[in-house]
């Protein structure tokens, strides 16, 4: 994040807590937290912080979680592919291999899965 995104989010951030510190000294400890971290996240947390809390947030509070965030991408990713692949076997209209069924009925007579 550059030091103009992180003016950027101490502007929104004094906007909505006046007493928060929007000296040039804040900015620049800030930006030796935030300068590896990307800016539409660190918005996008300012701006939940600022619907849910009643004081200004930290460092950590507008990095949020993103390892947390990332998770959830990925598994909201991995749920999509598997909605696509059942939606792909959905649309397969061939039946399973012959002998499917009868062999799946003898396991569970049998209490197997063998």
């Amino acid at each position: 994040m550059s030091k103009a995104e992180v003016a950027k989010l101490v502007r929104a951030i004094k906007a909505n807590y006046p007493g928060y510190d929007s000296s040039g000294e804040n900015i620049d400890r800030l930006c030796r937290y935030l300068k590896d971290f990307p800016y539409e996240a660190a918005a996008k947390n300012v701006r939940q912080h600022i619907l849910t809390e009643r004081f200004p947030p930290n460092v950590a509070e507008i990095r949020g979680r993103l390892g947390d965030q990332l998770d959830s991408q990925r598994s909201k990713e991995a749920a999509a592919e598997h909605f696509a692949q059942l939606d792909a076997w959905g649309a397969d209209n061939t039946p399973p291999p012959e002998g499917y069924w009868e062999s799946m009925k003898q396991k569970l007579r049998s209490g197997t899965d063998a």
